[in-house]
Protein backbone atom coordinates (compact mmCIF):
# COMPACT_ATOMS: atom_id res chain seq x y z
CA UNK A 1 0.00 0.00 0.00
CA UNK A 2 1.33 3.00 -0.94
CA UNK A 3 1.48 6.46 1.16
CA UNK A 4 -1.08 8.14 -1.11
CA UNK A 5 -3.42 5.15 -0.59
CA UNK A 6 -3.16 5.13 3.29
CA UNK A 7 -4.23 8.66 3.17
CA UNK A 8 -7.16 8.10 0.92
CA UNK A 9 -8.13 5.50 3.95
CA UNK A 10 -7.96 8.37 6.05
CA UNK A 11 -10.55 10.29 4.52
CA UNK A 12 -12.48 7.60 3.84
CA UNK A 13 -13.08 7.06 7.21
CA UNK A 14 -12.78 10.38 8.37
CA UNK A 15 -10.26 10.27 10.82
CA UNK A 16 -9.78 13.13 12.56
CA UNK A 17 -6.14 12.14 13.85
CA UNK A 18 -4.36 13.23 10.36
CA UNK A 19 -6.41 16.72 10.24
CA UNK A 20 -3.18 19.33 9.67
CA UNK A 21 -0.71 15.98 8.95
CA UNK A 22 -1.86 16.48 5.48
CA UNK A 23 -4.71 17.60 3.52
CA UNK A 24 -6.70 16.97 0.16
CA UNK A 25 -7.86 18.41 -2.55
CA UNK A 26 -10.52 17.76 -5.11
CA UNK A 27 -10.29 18.73 -9.16
CA UNK A 28 -14.13 18.58 -9.41
CA UNK A 29 -14.50 20.89 -6.98
CA UNK A 30 -11.84 23.03 -6.37
CA UNK A 31 -11.87 22.77 -2.85
CA UNK A 32 -9.18 21.57 -0.12
CA UNK A 33 -10.37 19.62 3.14
CA UNK A 34 -9.22 18.22 5.87
CA UNK A 35 -9.15 14.60 6.41
CA UNK A 36 -12.06 14.51 8.85
CA UNK A 37 -14.29 16.50 6.57
CA UNK A 38 -17.92 15.34 6.72
CA UNK A 39 -18.82 15.91 3.11
CA UNK A 40 -19.11 12.79 1.36
CA UNK A 41 -15.18 11.09 -0.31
CA UNK A 42 -14.69 11.74 -3.70
CA UNK A 43 -13.49 9.41 -5.96
CA UNK A 44 -10.02 8.65 -5.61
CA UNK A 45 -8.81 9.86 -8.90
CA UNK A 46 -10.16 13.31 -8.18
CA UNK A 47 -7.75 13.81 -5.37
CA UNK A 48 -4.57 15.47 -4.46
CA UNK A 49 -2.60 15.18 -1.41
CA UNK A 50 -0.61 18.14 0.11
CA UNK A 51 1.88 18.72 2.91
CA UNK A 52 0.37 22.26 4.01
CA UNK A 53 -2.96 23.93 3.37
CA UNK A 54 -0.62 26.40 1.69
CA UNK A 55 0.47 24.13 -1.02
CA UNK A 56 -3.13 23.11 -2.01
CA UNK A 57 -3.90 26.92 -2.51
CA UNK A 58 -0.70 27.92 -4.30
CA UNK A 59 -1.94 24.85 -6.39
CA UNK A 60 -5.37 27.23 -7.01
CA UNK A 61 -7.73 24.88 -4.62
CA UNK A 62 -9.76 27.54 -2.26
CA UNK A 63 -10.37 26.03 1.37
CA UNK A 64 -13.46 23.67 1.99
CA UNK A 65 -16.36 26.45 3.82
CA UNK A 66 -17.92 23.35 5.79
CA UNK A 67 -14.59 21.40 7.27
CA UNK A 68 -11.95 25.15 7.88
CA UNK A 69 -9.01 22.91 6.39
CA UNK A 70 -6.70 26.38 7.75
CA UNK A 71 -7.94 26.02 11.20
CA UNK A 72 -6.92 22.62 12.43
CA UNK A 73 -3.97 22.12 14.71
CA UNK A 74 -0.65 22.01 12.77
CA UNK A 75 1.31 19.14 12.00
CA UNK A 76 3.36 17.74 15.27
CA UNK A 77 6.24 17.07 12.40
CA UNK A 78 7.26 20.45 12.59
CA UNK A 79 7.94 20.42 16.48
CA UNK A 80 9.66 16.85 16.27
CA UNK A 81 12.02 18.20 13.18
CA UNK A 82 15.54 19.96 13.77
CA UNK A 83 16.82 20.44 10.52
CA UNK A 84 16.15 23.73 8.71
CA UNK A 85 12.45 22.90 7.05
CA UNK A 86 11.08 22.58 10.79
CA UNK A 87 12.88 25.37 11.90
CA UNK A 88 11.88 27.71 9.34
CA UNK A 89 8.08 25.89 9.70
CA UNK A 90 8.20 26.87 13.49
CA UNK A 91 9.67 30.51 12.18
CA UNK A 92 6.85 31.23 10.10
CA UNK A 93 4.20 30.34 12.62
CA UNK A 94 5.44 32.81 14.60
CA UNK A 95 5.27 35.59 12.41
CA UNK A 96 8.77 36.55 11.41
CA UNK A 97 8.00 36.76 7.30
CA UNK A 98 5.54 38.71 8.09
CA UNK A 99 8.18 40.89 10.41
CA UNK A 100 10.95 40.13 9.01
CA UNK A 101 10.64 39.39 5.37
CA UNK A 102 12.00 35.99 3.89
CA UNK A 103 15.49 37.40 4.20
CA UNK A 104 14.82 37.84 7.63
CA UNK A 105 13.70 34.27 7.84
CA UNK A 106 16.77 32.95 5.96
CA UNK A 107 19.08 35.01 8.48
CA UNK A 108 17.97 33.05 11.50
CA UNK A 109 18.49 30.38 9.79
CA UNK A 110 21.70 30.79 8.88
CA UNK A 111 20.83 29.81 4.79
CA UNK A 112 20.26 32.05 1.47
CA UNK A 113 17.01 33.10 0.67
CA UNK A 114 17.50 30.05 -2.32
CA UNK A 115 18.19 27.57 0.31
CA UNK A 116 15.58 28.14 2.27
CA UNK A 117 12.60 28.67 -0.84
CA UNK A 118 14.02 25.61 -2.31
CA UNK A 119 13.84 23.19 1.14
CA UNK A 120 10.28 24.57 1.69
CA UNK A 121 9.46 23.75 -1.94
CA UNK A 122 10.86 20.60 -1.53
CA UNK A 123 9.31 19.46 1.26
CA UNK A 124 6.14 20.67 1.84
CA UNK A 125 5.53 21.68 -1.57
CA UNK A 126 5.15 26.28 -0.50
CA UNK A 127 7.56 28.55 0.13
CA UNK A 128 7.93 30.92 2.70
CA UNK A 129 5.73 33.53 1.06
CA UNK A 130 2.99 31.20 0.39
CA UNK A 131 2.99 29.87 4.34
CA UNK A 132 2.96 33.13 5.30
CA UNK A 133 0.16 34.12 3.27
CA UNK A 134 -1.73 31.02 4.15
CA UNK A 135 -1.02 31.86 7.83
CA UNK A 136 -2.53 35.88 7.58
CA UNK A 137 -5.61 34.77 5.57
CA UNK A 138 -6.71 32.49 8.68
CA UNK A 139 -6.03 35.48 11.01
CA UNK A 140 -7.99 37.84 8.68
CA UNK A 141 -10.85 34.90 8.76
CA UNK A 142 -11.02 35.25 12.16
CA UNK A 143 -10.82 38.61 12.89
CA UNK A 144 -13.72 39.07 10.43
CA UNK A 145 -16.05 36.73 12.29
CA UNK A 146 -15.15 37.59 15.44
CA UNK A 147 -14.32 41.70 15.54
CA UNK A 148 -16.05 45.04 14.80
CA UNK A 149 -12.77 45.96 13.66
CA UNK A 150 -13.09 47.46 10.03
CA UNK A 151 -11.53 45.36 6.88
CA UNK A 152 -9.01 48.08 6.21
CA UNK A 153 -7.82 47.62 9.87
CA UNK A 154 -8.11 43.51 9.89
CA UNK A 155 -5.79 43.61 7.11
CA UNK A 156 -2.53 45.72 8.15
CA UNK A 157 -3.53 43.49 11.66
CA UNK A 158 -3.15 40.43 9.66
CA UNK A 159 -0.24 40.89 8.19
CA UNK A 160 -1.18 41.97 5.01
CA UNK A 161 0.93 45.03 2.73
CA UNK A 162 -2.46 46.48 1.02
CA UNK A 163 -6.20 46.39 1.07
CA UNK A 164 -6.20 45.16 -2.38
CA UNK A 165 -3.75 42.61 -1.57
CA UNK A 166 -6.04 41.40 1.59
CA UNK A 167 -9.06 41.38 -0.30
CA UNK A 168 -7.47 38.93 -3.22
CA UNK A 169 -5.91 36.66 -0.88
CA UNK A 170 -9.27 36.11 0.70
CA UNK A 171 -11.26 35.50 -2.15
CA UNK A 172 -8.60 33.13 -3.50
CA UNK A 173 -8.86 31.20 -0.71
CA UNK A 174 -11.90 31.48 0.63
CA UNK A 175 -14.05 32.46 -2.64
CA UNK A 176 -15.99 34.99 -0.58
CA UNK A 177 -15.02 38.57 -0.08
CA UNK A 178 -14.32 39.87 3.59
CA UNK A 179 -17.82 41.32 3.56
CA UNK A 180 -19.10 37.67 2.50
CA UNK A 181 -16.76 36.20 4.88
CA UNK A 182 -18.13 38.16 7.91
CA UNK A 183 -22.10 37.77 7.10
CA UNK A 184 -21.35 34.32 7.13
CA UNK A 185 -19.95 34.19 11.25
CA UNK A 186 -21.50 32.21 13.60
CA UNK A 187 -23.44 33.90 16.70
CA UNK A 188 -23.96 36.74 14.64
CA UNK A 189 -25.50 38.50 17.75
CA UNK A 190 -22.63 38.08 19.09
CA UNK A 191 -19.75 40.95 18.28
CA UNK A 192 -16.39 42.33 20.08
CA UNK A 193 -14.59 45.02 20.34
CA UNK A 194 -11.17 46.34 20.46
CA UNK A 195 -8.69 44.25 22.00
CA UNK A 196 -6.09 46.30 24.14
CA UNK A 197 -4.86 45.80 27.47
CA UNK A 198 -4.80 48.89 28.20
CA UNK A 199 -7.96 50.38 27.24
CA UNK A 200 -9.68 46.69 29.16
CA UNK A 201 -12.16 45.89 26.83
CA UNK A 202 -13.30 42.77 25.25
CA UNK A 203 -10.07 40.88 23.76
CA UNK A 204 -10.41 38.57 20.49
CA UNK A 205 -11.93 35.42 21.21
CA UNK A 206 -10.64 31.81 19.59
CA UNK A 207 -10.72 28.23 19.77
CA UNK A 208 -7.47 26.85 19.73
CA UNK A 209 -7.68 23.33 18.32
CA UNK A 210 -5.71 20.58 19.23
CA UNK A 211 -6.07 16.42 18.91
CA UNK A 212 -7.62 13.87 21.05
CA UNK A 213 -7.12 13.01 23.95
CA UNK A 214 -6.45 16.11 25.89
CA UNK A 215 -5.56 15.86 29.19
CA UNK A 216 -6.05 19.38 30.09
CA UNK A 217 -6.31 18.91 34.21
CA UNK A 218 -2.59 17.70 34.36
CA UNK A 219 -1.41 21.00 32.48
CA UNK A 220 -3.88 23.41 34.55
CA UNK A 221 -1.91 21.72 37.50
CA UNK A 222 1.79 22.14 36.09
CA UNK A 223 1.15 26.00 35.27
CA UNK A 224 -1.09 26.45 38.57
CA UNK A 225 1.53 25.33 40.90
CA UNK A 226 4.00 27.25 39.22
CA UNK A 227 2.13 30.30 38.28
CA UNK A 228 4.16 33.69 39.24
CA UNK A 229 2.37 36.41 41.48
CA UNK A 230 1.88 39.66 39.26
CA UNK A 231 2.26 37.52 36.10
CA UNK A 232 -0.10 34.72 36.36
CA UNK A 233 -2.88 33.49 38.16
CA UNK A 234 -5.28 30.22 37.72
CA UNK A 235 -9.24 31.68 38.37
CA UNK A 236 -11.95 28.92 38.66
CA UNK A 237 -12.47 25.85 40.73
CA UNK A 238 -11.22 22.50 39.05
CA UNK A 239 -12.41 21.37 35.74
CA UNK A 240 -13.62 25.00 34.65
CA UNK A 241 -9.78 27.07 35.69
CA UNK A 242 -9.16 29.77 33.23
CA UNK A 243 -5.33 30.65 33.24
CA UNK A 244 -4.04 34.10 32.84
CA UNK A 245 -0.61 35.78 31.93
CA UNK A 246 1.22 38.43 30.45
CA UNK A 247 2.86 38.15 27.41
CA UNK A 248 5.66 40.10 25.84
CA UNK A 249 4.86 41.18 22.55
CA UNK A 250 6.44 43.10 19.55
CA UNK A 251 3.69 45.30 19.32
CA UNK A 252 3.52 45.56 23.33
CA UNK A 253 2.22 44.21 26.58
CA UNK A 254 -0.74 41.21 26.49
CA UNK A 255 -2.98 39.34 28.42
CA UNK A 256 -3.79 35.73 27.08
CA UNK A 257 -6.50 33.61 28.87
CA UNK A 258 -6.92 30.12 28.33
CA UNK A 259 -10.19 27.78 29.52
CA UNK A 260 -9.79 24.08 30.98
CA UNK A 261 -13.00 23.42 29.41
CA UNK A 262 -13.08 19.50 29.79
CA UNK A 263 -16.58 19.01 28.17
CA UNK A 264 -14.93 20.81 25.07
CA UNK A 265 -13.79 18.07 22.35
CA UNK A 266 -10.79 18.96 20.24
CA UNK A 267 -10.37 22.83 21.60
CA UNK A 268 -9.50 25.48 24.18
CA UNK A 269 -11.21 28.26 24.74
CA UNK A 270 -9.15 31.45 24.20
CA UNK A 271 -9.00 35.15 24.55
CA UNK A 272 -6.12 37.69 23.77
CA UNK A 273 -5.88 41.38 24.58
CA UNK A 274 -3.32 43.11 22.72
CA UNK A 275 -2.06 46.12 22.41
CA UNK A 276 -0.98 45.49 18.83
CA UNK A 277 -3.08 43.77 17.16
CA UNK A 278 -0.31 42.79 14.47
CA UNK A 279 0.55 40.90 17.76
CA UNK A 280 -2.10 38.31 17.15
CA UNK A 281 -0.65 35.51 15.12
CA UNK A 282 2.43 35.71 17.51
CA UNK A 283 0.26 35.72 20.63
CA UNK A 284 -1.54 32.74 19.18
CA UNK A 285 1.39 30.39 18.11
CA UNK A 286 2.83 31.41 21.96
CA UNK A 287 -0.07 30.21 24.20
CA UNK A 288 -0.60 27.26 21.45
CA UNK A 289 2.89 25.99 22.08
CA UNK A 290 2.24 26.83 25.69
CA UNK A 291 -0.13 24.29 26.06
CA UNK A 292 1.27 21.53 23.22
CA UNK A 293 -1.38 22.11 20.98
CA UNK A 294 0.34 20.98 18.37
CA UNK A 295 0.71 17.47 19.35
CA UNK A 296 -0.17 14.06 18.34
CA UNK A 297 -1.19 11.86 21.37
CA UNK A 298 -1.57 9.13 19.06
CA UNK A 299 1.82 8.43 17.72
CA UNK A 300 2.99 9.46 21.51
CA UNK A 301 0.60 6.66 22.71
CA UNK A 302 1.87 4.03 19.65
CA UNK A 303 5.78 4.69 20.92
CA UNK A 304 5.05 4.63 24.43
CA UNK A 305 1.84 2.80 25.00
CA UNK A 306 3.40 -0.37 24.07
CA UNK A 307 6.64 -0.26 25.96
CA UNK A 308 6.01 -2.23 29.41
CA UNK A 309 7.41 0.53 31.72
CA UNK A 310 5.42 2.90 30.18
CA UNK A 311 2.16 1.32 29.62
CA UNK A 312 0.20 1.78 32.55
CA UNK A 313 0.61 5.06 32.94
CA UNK A 314 -0.03 5.95 29.50
CA UNK A 315 -3.17 4.06 29.81
CA UNK A 316 -4.22 6.19 33.20
CA UNK A 317 -3.41 9.55 31.54
CA UNK A 318 -3.89 9.56 27.56
CA UNK A 319 -3.40 12.89 25.87
CA UNK A 320 -0.69 14.05 28.39
CA UNK A 321 1.08 16.97 27.50
CA UNK A 322 4.54 18.81 27.90
CA UNK A 323 4.08 22.44 29.28
CA UNK A 324 6.41 24.66 26.60
CA UNK A 325 7.03 28.26 27.19
CA UNK A 326 4.55 31.40 26.47
CA UNK A 327 8.23 33.30 26.44
CA UNK A 328 11.13 31.23 25.94
CA UNK A 329 13.81 34.00 27.73
CA UNK A 330 11.27 33.57 30.81
CA UNK A 331 11.29 30.03 30.56
CA UNK A 332 15.54 29.77 30.32
CA UNK A 333 15.52 32.79 33.08
CA UNK A 334 13.31 30.65 35.44
CA UNK A 335 14.96 26.83 34.64
CA UNK A 336 18.63 29.04 35.81
CA UNK A 337 16.31 30.38 38.86
CA UNK A 338 15.17 27.53 40.15
CA UNK A 339 18.18 25.34 39.48
CA UNK A 340 18.17 22.12 41.89
CA UNK A 341 14.91 24.08 44.38
CA UNK A 342 11.64 22.21 44.71
CA UNK A 343 8.59 23.42 42.96
CA UNK A 344 7.36 25.90 45.53
CA UNK A 345 10.97 26.95 46.46
CA UNK A 346 11.36 27.73 42.52
CA UNK A 347 7.97 29.57 42.77
CA UNK A 348 9.37 32.17 45.85
CA UNK A 349 12.27 32.87 44.21
CA UNK A 350 10.63 34.04 40.75
CA UNK A 351 7.83 35.42 42.67
CA UNK A 352 10.88 37.54 44.53
CA UNK A 353 12.28 38.45 41.03
CA UNK A 354 9.04 39.49 39.57
CA UNK A 355 8.55 41.96 42.62
CA UNK A 356 12.10 43.24 42.46
CA UNK A 357 12.87 43.72 38.51
CA UNK A 358 9.16 42.93 36.27
CA UNK A 359 7.76 45.78 34.46
CA UNK A 360 4.24 47.28 35.58
CA UNK A 361 1.68 47.30 33.39
CA UNK A 362 0.25 50.71 33.02
CA UNK A 363 -3.33 49.18 33.65
CA UNK A 364 -3.28 45.79 35.70
CA UNK A 365 -5.85 43.49 35.04
CA UNK A 366 -7.06 41.15 37.91
CA UNK A 367 -4.08 39.87 39.42
CA UNK A 368 -1.72 40.81 36.94
CA UNK A 369 0.44 43.33 37.32
CA UNK A 370 3.50 43.01 35.81
CA UNK A 371 5.74 41.31 32.66
CA UNK A 372 8.38 39.60 33.44
CA UNK A 373 11.81 40.62 33.67
CA UNK A 374 13.63 41.77 30.24
CA UNK A 375 16.92 39.98 29.79
CA UNK A 376 18.85 43.24 29.17
CA UNK A 377 17.86 44.79 32.69
CA UNK A 378 18.71 41.51 34.24
CA UNK A 379 21.89 41.26 33.08
CA UNK A 380 22.77 44.35 34.22
CA UNK A 381 20.91 43.81 37.97
CA UNK A 382 22.71 42.97 41.60
CA UNK A 383 20.14 40.76 41.94
CA UNK A 384 21.11 40.85 46.08
CA UNK A 385 17.96 41.41 48.41
CA UNK A 386 16.48 37.76 46.82
CA UNK A 387 18.13 35.18 48.72
CA UNK A 388 19.99 33.88 46.18
CA UNK A 389 23.84 32.65 46.49
CA UNK A 390 26.77 34.27 44.80
CA UNK A 391 26.92 31.72 42.18
CA UNK A 392 23.05 31.74 41.05
CA UNK A 393 23.20 35.50 40.79
CA UNK A 394 26.13 35.01 38.34
CA UNK A 395 24.67 31.90 36.47
CA UNK A 396 21.14 34.42 36.07
CA UNK A 397 23.03 37.59 35.04
CA UNK A 398 25.62 35.34 32.79
CA UNK A 399 22.21 33.33 30.70
CA UNK A 400 20.69 37.00 30.57
CA UNK A 401 23.36 38.64 29.26
CA UNK A 402 23.84 35.89 26.57
CA UNK A 403 20.03 36.28 25.41
CA UNK A 404 20.20 40.49 25.23
CA UNK A 405 23.26 40.48 23.13
CA UNK A 406 22.30 38.01 21.09
CA UNK A 407 24.43 35.34 21.70
CA UNK A 408 22.02 32.69 22.51
CA UNK A 409 18.70 32.91 20.62
CA UNK A 410 15.86 30.91 21.73
CA UNK A 411 13.08 31.79 19.16
CA UNK A 412 11.36 29.00 17.88
CA UNK A 413 13.93 28.27 14.74
CA UNK A 414 17.14 27.87 17.24
CA UNK A 415 19.42 24.95 16.78
CA UNK A 416 18.46 23.40 19.34
CA UNK A 417 22.04 20.97 19.36
CA UNK A 418 24.00 24.59 19.48
CA UNK A 419 21.69 26.49 21.87
CA UNK A 420 22.52 23.29 23.96
CA UNK A 421 26.01 23.76 24.21
CA UNK A 422 25.82 27.32 24.40
CA UNK A 423 23.58 26.88 27.53
CA UNK A 424 26.42 24.31 28.95
CA UNK A 425 29.21 26.71 28.56
CA UNK A 426 27.55 29.50 30.51
CA UNK A 427 28.41 29.48 34.49
CA UNK A 428 26.06 27.27 36.68
CA UNK A 429 24.06 25.70 33.38
CA UNK A 430 24.16 22.40 34.06
CA UNK A 431 23.05 18.94 31.59
CA UNK A 432 18.97 18.72 33.77
CA UNK A 433 18.80 22.68 33.52
CA UNK A 434 19.84 22.92 29.74
CA UNK A 435 17.70 19.87 29.09
CA UNK A 436 14.63 21.96 30.93
CA UNK A 437 15.45 24.78 28.71
CA UNK A 438 15.55 22.54 25.67
CA UNK A 439 12.59 20.98 26.40
CA UNK A 440 10.42 24.13 27.84
CA UNK A 441 11.84 26.59 25.87
CA UNK A 442 12.90 25.45 22.75
CA UNK A 443 9.65 22.48 22.63
CA UNK A 444 11.95 20.12 21.66
CA UNK A 445 9.85 16.71 21.67
CA UNK A 446 12.71 14.38 22.48
CA UNK A 447 14.58 15.59 25.30
CA UNK A 448 14.44 12.76 28.80
CA UNK A 449 15.77 14.89 32.05
CA UNK A 450 17.49 12.01 33.76
CA UNK A 451 18.83 14.41 35.70
CA UNK A 452 16.04 15.01 37.25
CA UNK A 453 15.39 13.53 40.80
CA UNK A 454 11.72 12.56 40.22
CA UNK A 455 12.48 11.10 36.70
CA UNK A 456 15.42 8.92 37.93
CA UNK A 457 13.74 7.26 40.80
CA UNK A 458 11.20 5.89 38.59
CA UNK A 459 13.71 4.96 35.94
CA UNK A 460 15.04 3.02 38.93
CA UNK A 461 11.84 1.47 40.70
CA UNK A 462 10.76 0.77 36.54
CA UNK A 463 14.12 -1.42 35.73
CA UNK A 464 14.85 0.80 33.02
CA UNK A 465 18.63 2.14 31.93
CA UNK A 466 19.65 5.24 29.95
CA UNK A 467 20.60 3.11 27.34
CA UNK A 468 17.43 1.24 27.08
CA UNK A 469 15.20 4.23 27.36
CA UNK A 470 16.53 5.02 24.06
CA UNK A 471 13.91 3.17 22.62
CA UNK A 472 11.57 6.32 23.59
CA UNK A 473 12.69 8.27 20.98
CA UNK A 474 11.17 10.69 19.45
CA UNK A 475 9.32 11.50 22.37
CA UNK A 476 11.19 11.71 25.20
CA UNK A 477 10.05 14.36 26.67
CA UNK A 478 6.56 12.62 26.84
CA UNK A 479 7.93 10.10 28.57
CA UNK A 480 9.53 12.14 30.92
CA UNK A 481 6.07 13.65 31.66
CA UNK A 482 4.48 10.31 32.15
CA UNK A 483 7.85 9.29 34.52
CA UNK A 484 6.71 11.68 36.24
CA UNK A 485 3.07 10.87 36.61
CA UNK A 486 3.68 7.31 38.12
CA UNK A 487 5.74 8.58 40.80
Amino acid sequence: MTIEDSRYEAVSSKDARFDGVFFFAVSTTGIYCRPSCPAITPKRRNIAFYRTAAAAQSAGYRACRRCRPDAVPGSAEWNARADVVGRAMRLIGDGVVDREGVTGLAHRLGYSTRQVQRQLNAEVGAGPIALARAQRGHTARVLLQTTTLQAAEIAFASGFASVRQFNDTMRAIYAATPSELRSARTGRDVRFGPVSPETGRTGVPLRLAHRTPYAAAQIFDHLAERALTGIEEITGGRGARTYRRTLRLPGGPGIAEVREQPGAEGWLGCRLHLTDLRDLTTATQRIRRLFDLDADPCAVAERLGTDPALAAPVAACPGLRVAGAADPQEAAVRAVLGGRLSTAAARRAGDALVAAYGQPLRRTSGGLTRLFPAAGDLAEASLDGLGLSGARRAALRAIAAAIADGTLSLDPGADRDGTERLLLALPGVGPRTAGRIRMRALGDPDVLLSEDAAVRAAMRRLGVTAAAAARWRPWSSYATEYLRYAV
